[in-house]
């Protein structure tokens, strides 16, 4: 059965952002596999800690993905 996982820093998104999220990608995967595989799809968001996210051997806050969100990096707008 279809199961997508995501992972998130906690604290960016919202409840119903996340919600909408499963209904999407569930929306998405049922246009590929068909509408009578959708009671079976499941979808598993799990938040990382702040901080516990690394990329390019830079720890990522919630604060510095709100910042990029915003059109900003960490140390100010993003160029």
């Amino acid at each position: 059965m279809p199961l997508i996982q995501v992972k998130l820093i906690e604290g960016v998104f919202s409840e119903p952002q996340k919600e909408e999220m499963i209904r999407k990608l569930t929306d998405a995967m049922v246009t590929i596999e068909g509408e009578n595989m959708r009671a079976v799809t499941t979808v598993i968001i799990e938040e990382v800690k702040s901080g516990s996210w690394g990329i390019a051997g830079k720890a990522f806050t919630t604060s510095d993905v709100k910042a990029i969100a915003a059109g900003e990096s960490p140390t100010g707008p993003v160029t």
